[in-house]
């Protein structure tokens, strides 16, 4: 074996020795570019090691040239030992935490919080008036003309029915049960019609007035008593 052949075996061993502990472009070895110094410091030893085997002569070069050649194996890797993706040679935020979005120079992206889904405001429910004969009888038997007692509850809400804030009035006519279906539905009818044409020609906006009857099929009371009957002949003014 020629001398340049004897001074070039420690340090091709050296090299192949750390060229496959070294980090490649994976991150998974733990040698690289960072860690030049523990390069160096093997190549050294398995240089000097290597140079001994031939005479100790070749110790200290093998070991000069083994230190040297791990340090610029080492430091020539590209690794990636945040594991972000990045390489080291152009991550300019190492050591970044795990599952850290970064980029592409390898710095933590920005952090917003979720937007907040603005909660829609509830459509505001409809309020709903109730003039009944308890107490005050709204219309003569069997009749869908207003007492005079009718229009006095009428004349106190007609301010406020009147408002901007009022946009829809429905009237809606309920009797008791005394008589046929048929005939309390047309006079629910009736007289639902009744109070939405006095509101009328009270001044309250036609197009905001609207009537309808249900009979007697949505009772509020027994209609067994005569209590619970006034209860039911009743009429309501839906406000939207």
């Amino acid at each position: 074996m020629n001398a340049l052949t004897k001074a070039a075996l420690p340090v091709l061993l050296a090299a192949g020795l750390l060229s496959g502990c070294a980090t490649h472009s994976d991150g998974s070895a733990p040698l690289n570019q960072r860690t030049w110094p523990i390069c160096s410091l093997l190549g050294g030893l398995v240089g000097g090691g290597l140079g001994a085997i031939e005479s100790s002569a070749w110790a200290g070069g093998g070991a000069a040239a083994g230190a040297i050649a791990g340090g610029l194996i080492c430091f020539v890797q590209d690794g990636d030992q945040d594991g972000d993706g990045v390489f080291d040679r152009r991550d300019r935020c190492p050591d970044t935490p795990a599952n850290t979005p970064v980029s592409h120079n390898g710095c933590p992206l920005p952090q917003y919080p979720p937007a907040q889904k603005v909660a829609e405001p509830e459509p505001p429910q409809p309020e709903v008036i109730t003039l009944s004969d308890q107490g005050n009888v709204l219309f003569a038997f069997d009749s869908a003309e207003l007492t005079p007692a009718a229009r006095q509850q009428l004349q106190g809400l007609v301010e406020r029915l009147s408002g901007a804030q009022v946009l829809s009035i429905r009237v809606v006519g309920h009797t008791d049960s005394k008589g046929t279906d048929a005939y309390n539905q047309a006079l629910s009818e009736r007289r639902a019609g009744a109070v939405a044409t006095w509101l009328i020609n009270e001044g309250i906006a036609p197009q905001k007035v609207t009537s309808m009857g249900r009979g007697e099929s949505e009772p509020v009371a027994d209609n067994e008593t005569d209590e619970g009957r006034a209860q039911n002949r009743r009429v309501e003014l839906h406000l939207n």
